[in-house]
C-alpha cells in the first residue's frame, strides 16, 4: 500500500469537483473559507494537479485574492503558494496575469497571507516573469520586511533580496526609500 494513492484519478476529480461546486453553491462564508483551505491543502499534493487544472482551481484562487474576506484571501494565495510549486501552474499563474494579485498580498496585515505571497513570488520568478517579480516597488517592499521584528518574515523577505533581485536592484531600491524618506 505504500506510495499508491488512496483514490483513483477519476474519484479525486469527483471529490474535488464537489468541493467547487460546493464554494459555488453555498452562501455560508464558513463553508466557503472551509472549502478554500481543503483546496489549498489539496494544492500541496502534486497526486492532485491534474485534477486541479481541470477544474480550473488555479482561476478560484486568483478571484478571491481580491475579496474583502481575509480568510479567503489567506486561504488563496496559500492554495496559489502550493500550486506554484508545480511547473505547469506556475505557467498558468502566469499566464493567468496572477503576479500583481499576488504582489498585492504583500500589504495584507496577516503574516501568514505575506508569507505565502513572499513564497509564491518566488516560486513564480523565471527568465520571462523577472521583471515583474522583482519590480522596484515589491524589491522596496522586501527591503522593509528585511527589517521587521518577525523573524519568519525578515528571513524570507531577505531570501528573496538575495536569491532573486541584483545587488543594483537593491541599491536602486535603497536610494529610492531614501529619496522618499528624505522629501517627507
Amino acid at each position: 500500500m505504500a506510495g499508491k494513492s488512496r483514490f483513483s484519478a477519476s474519484d479525486r476529480l469527483e471529490y474535488l469537483q464537489g468541493l467547487v461546486t460546493e464554494f459555488q453553491d453555498t452562501d455560508s462564508e464558513e463553508a466557503k473559507e472551509q472549502v478554500l483551505a481543503n483546496l489549498a491543502n489539496f494544492a500541496y499534493d502534486p497526486s492532485n494537479m491534474e485534477a486541479l487544472r481541470l477544474l480550473q482551481i488555479t482561476e478560484l484562487f486568483l478571484d478571491v485574492l481580491t475579496e474583502e474576506n481575509e480568510n479567503f484571501v489567506e486561504f488563496g494565495i496559500g492554495g496559489l503558494c502550493n500550486l506554484s510549486m508545480e511547473r505547469e501552474s506556475r505557467d498558468q499563474i502566469l499566464q493567468s496575469g496572477g503576479v500583481p494579485l499576488v504582489i498585492s498580498c504583500l500589504s495584507s496585515n496577516r503574516d501568514e497571507t505575506v508569507l505565502s505571497a513572499i513564497t509564491t513570488l518566488m516560486n513564480l520568478t523565471t527568465a520571462a516573469s523577472r521583471a515583474e517579480t522583482t519590480d522596484g516597488a515589491v524589491v522596496q517592499c522586501m527591503l522593509r520586511f528585511s527589517l521587521t521584528q518577525n523573524p519568519r518574515l525578515r528571513n524570507l523577505a531577505s531570501v528573496f533580496l538575495q536569491d532573486y533581485c541584483t545587488q543594483q536592484q537593491v541599491d536602486r531600491a535603497q536610494e529610492e526609500m531614501q529619496g522618499q524618506s528624505q522629501s517627507a
